[in-house]
């Protein structure tokens, strides 16, 4: 088999597992929102066929270079992933999952605000504001230039921080579970953890909620570190009267003195 042929396959491969880990997860919790909060997503069927769609596309973005670096690290010896459990004391399997999640979440915070650029919302992130109210299908839903800027960020990693491969098993099952839930309509963790001190600084989907709400604030993904540094954490929304306003009238308000807001004001 040529290495081209082995790249394509794994390429293959990993876009598979991204997208039934995708319809898992987010199936998953949509049958969890069905059974304990009935009724939610009620007409938005045809929304969350879109959702399904868009993110069966980001799927394969994903997947295609996850694909190539996991045949590199197999074959070619890429990347600083390693199986020996004893190659770094046991203290740094820990530290490598924070080090992985605060690096994943300052590359999202800060394309998420680019994202949010008038020019560059018109053309990409729309199409994830698009979902209004936002369902656990959601998570994925990017247009392929915004997928792009979240598929290659923990293919970089791996090769700039070591890690075992179970703790990144444990980073991208961080990453799957707060993008579904972030988006659900409701808080799946007890309130002591979002609404107590714990909150404060990470995020759940009363604090990505204020994102869809107000477009101009909440642009991070598992702390509000960046957000409440630059000035741009605007607290938790509510879930009560989900809006479904169109699109031009949410982008029209609060530009947020200086800042990049969405659509014709002002981006997972």
């Amino acid at each position: 088999m040529t290495a081209f042929l082995a790249i394509a396959l794994s390429a293959l491969a990993m876009t598979l597992i991204v997208g039934i880990r995708y319809l898992l997860s987010s199936g998953g919790f949509a049958l969890a929102t069905r059974l304990t909060r009935p009724g939610l997503y009620t007409g938005l069927d045809r929304q969350i066929v879109k959702e399904i769609r868009w993110s069966l596309y980001s799927a394969a973005i994903y997947g295609i270079p996850a694909g190539i670096v996991a045949w590199g690290w197999q074959n070619r010896g890429w990347t600083a992933i390693y199986t020996d459990i004893h190659a770094y004391p046991l203290w740094y399997l820990p530290l490598s999952v924070l080090l992985y999640l605060a690096a994943h979440d300052t590359w999202f915070y800060w394309t998420h605000r680019w994202m949010h650029w008038p020019r560059l919302f018109r053309i990409a992130h729309a199409v994830h504001h698009a979902s209004r109210p936002p369902t656990a299908w959601a998570a994925m839903a990017f247009h392929p230039i915004e997928a792009l800027t979240g598929a290659i960020v923990i293919p970089l990693l791996v090769f700039a921080i070591p890690i075992h491969v179970a703790a990144l098993g444990i980073v991208l099952t961080i990453m799957t579970v707060m993008g579904v839930t972030n988006h659900m309509g409701w808080e799946v963790f007890p309130r002591f953890i979002w609404d107590g001190p714990l909150g404060r600084w990470v995020i759940t989907a009363s604090h990505h909620q204020r994102h869809h709400e107000r477009y101009g604030c909440n642009y991070g993904l598992y702390f509000r570190f960046w957000d409440r540094l630059c000035g741009t954490d605007g607290g938790l929304g509510s879930f009560a009267g989900r809006p479904r306003a169109p699109l031009s009238a949410q982008a029209g308000r609060g530009a947020d003195r200086g800042q990049p807001v969405a659509g014709g004001g002002s981006g997972h």
